[in-house]
């Protein structure tokens, strides 16, 4: 491969680039959109939800339970209300996510050591925020339990005694649960996936339609000097990109990063050159550039986005799906991304992740010159 005229295809893909500047702000701006967006919008997190007290006993007792449900930062009591008629219309309009209802004999059968009853009416439209809202309200009603029993036995002259069992979690690499401490850096690999692929997808099928093809055939280039002179300027962009998304990652959501640095820049860059090759085989084996966007879409972005694990669990998809995601690229870029960014894990435990980036960025750059050849002679 004669690196002067490796630069020469690089500098010519450099100038189309300069020729469209509109394109090139839009892939400057794609990982700007994708993190404000996604960044703000994905948020998995309980804060505040709003919802309705029916306290039909009223007295201390009942109103020491609503000011702990007051008290946490998972809810907030948006309003009293008198009757069922009223819950049911702020559920249907939305103002409200739940209901909390006391009813009338609470206090009495607490003071007559009596199990009372309480009713938690759940909009389970979202089934996600549903769960989490019976979750939080369990434990907001367990410990208010706890400390009522402490009381009976205090009067029952046991006071000394202590609960059987406590339960003392700890929670490990992402302590505040802050739903963008793992979103933001998922969301760098899904950036990169969608620049690196989208852009390549379009370079040899544009080169076909602008009829510029059969210059680069008489050409004595070969084809690893087209190749990666085609894919250069890309890779700089796409390099671009991840570091606007880190430093976004940084100073917009605070995200911890606690690795290696360089480690990180080095596999990223590793993986941009697997979606690069991923892009440039969609580019040599399509017809247009619209049927290249559509495979570009279809099979590199979406899957990153959906089976990746950068926003939703592997773990929770049924079993074919997990057997899928080991051939999405973009899943070991996740796993390397949160296991930098929120664990501070080395080499020693991504190697086989870098491993196995090495062996598709191996597959598609192979596969893109064979599949190349065969279109150009």
């Amino acid at each position: 491969m004669d690196p002067i005229r490796t630069w020469a295809v690089f500098r010519k893909e450099l100038i189309h680039i300069r020729r469209d500047p509109a394109s090139l702000i839009q892939v400057i701006l794609i990982p700007v959109i994708l993190l404000l967006i996604n960044g703000y919008a994905l948020n998995f997190d309980l804060k505040y939800t709003p919802i309705a007290v029916y306290n039909q006993a009223g007295g201390r007792l009942s109103e020491d339970l609503v000011q702990r449900f007051r008290a946490s930062r998972y809810f907030q009591i948006y309003r009293y209300v008198s009757d069922y008629h009223e819950i049911s219309h702020l559920l249907n309009t939305r103002q409200i996510m739940a209901a909390l209802i006391i009813p009338y004999d609470f206090s009495r059968q607490l003071k007559s050591a009596e199990t009372a009853q309480l009713q938690l009416i759940v909009d389970g439209s979202n089934a996600n925020t549903a769960n989490l809202i019976i979750g939080y309200a369990q434990g907001i009603a367990a410990a208010y339990n706890e400390k009522l029993l402490l009381e009976r036995l205090e009067q029952r002259g046991q006071a000394q005694l202590s609960m059987p069992l406590e339960s003392q979690p700890r929670l490990w690499f992402n302590e505040e649960l802050e739903s963008r401490n793992f979103i933001v850096p998922g969301l760098i690999a899904i950036i990169m996936t969608m620049v690196g692929a989208l852009l390549t997808a379009l370079c040899i099928i544009r080169e076909k339609e602008r009829g510029s093809m059969e210059g680069l055939m008489g050409s004595p280039l070969k084809k690893s000097e087209l190749i990666f002179g085609k894919l250069g300027p890309y890779f700089f962009i796409g390099m671009i990109d991840m570091f606007i998304a880190m430093a976004m990652g940084q100073l917009l959501f605070e995200v911890p990063f606690r690795g290696n640095l360089l480690l990180f820049i080095g596999l990223s860059a590793l993986f941009l050159v697997v979606v690069l090759g991923q892009g440039l085989f969609i580019s040599v084996t399509s017809r247009s550039q619209l049927e290249a966007y559509q495979m570009a879409i279809l099979t590199t972005f979406l899957p990153a986005f959906l089976l990746s694990g950068a926003i939703f669990s592997i773990g929770q998809m049924p079993y074919l799906l997990q057997l899928l995601s080991y051939l999405v690229p973009a899943t070991y870029l996740v796993n390397i991304s949160k296991g930098i960014y929120l664990k501070g894990i080395g080499w020693y435990i991504l190697w086989p992740d870098a491993l196995i980036l090495i062996v598709f960025a191996l597959f598609f750059l192979i596969a893109s010159g064979r599949k190349f050849t065969k279109k150009i002679t």
